[in-house]
This record gives structure tokens, sequence and C-alpha cells, in this order.
């Protein structure tokens, strides 16, 4: 028995599993939106939000404290950026999702109930002998 095939074999067998394609493609979408979304954020929502703010370049932003200049501006930028990354997420591809999900589960109808525990059938013949006494 040759150590490397097996390892060789569980290798493939790890590479080859659903989840890890699913989560290589899913890598490769996020980082794809992500400069869409980083794009978007920075050449039309910052300028805007900054021309608002009377400030052209968030990055500007700073303040001194003693010898030390504190840049605020790219921490306002990257909340900023974070915010609009959560939103857009949000109702571009959870909010959309949970409306198919439960348009789904609405059309396959409610699940069937479960069948009530034999135990809570006795109870109730219990209770309804003893208020019939």
């Amino acid at each position: 028995m040759n150590p490397n095939s097996d390892l060789l074999k569980e290798f493939k067998d790890f590479v080859l599993r659903g989840n890890v394609v699913e989560i290589a493609v899913a890598f490769v979408i996020a980082a794809a939106f992500g400069v869409v979304v980083t794009t978007f954020v920075e050449q039309i929502i910052l300028p805007i939000v900054a021309a608002i703010g009377g400030k052209p370049n968030f990055d500007q932003v700073a303040f001194n404290i003693g010898d030390g200049r504190v840049g605020i501006g790219t921490f306002i930028s990257a909340v900023i950026s974070f915010v609009v990354i959560a939103a857009v997420v949000f109702f571009f591809v959870v909010k959309p999702l949970n409306m198919l999900l439960a348009r789904q589960q609405k059309k396959e109808g409610a699940p069937p109930p479960e069948a009530t525990p034999e135990e809570t059938l006795l109870l109730r013949e219990i209770r309804d002998a003893l208020k019939n006494r």
C-alpha cells in the first residue's frame, strides 16, 4: 500500500466535495462583486457624501494631536463602504433570496403537521375523562 496514493486519493475526495466547489465559486463571485461595489462606493457614493461635507476627498480629513496626525477620513471612507456593501448584499442578495424561498415554500404548501405524541394523546384522554365525571 502506497501512502502517497492514499494521500492523493484523500486530497482528491476533499477537493471534489460539493461544498468545496460551491465555496470556491462563491469566493470568486464575491471577489468580483466586491470590486463592483467598491468602485460604486468610491466613484459615486463617496464623492456625493464628500460634496455634502465640503471635502472633495475623505482621505484629507484629519486632525492633529500633539505632533501626530490622525487621518480619520480613511476610516470614514471604510465605514461608508462597509455600510453600502452591507446594504447592497442585503437588498440585492439576501432579501430576494428570502422572498424566493418563501414563495417556494408557499407553493409547496405548509409542511404536514407533526403527529401528536402518544403521551399527549393519553393526557388529553385523562383530562377529558376527569372533566366528564
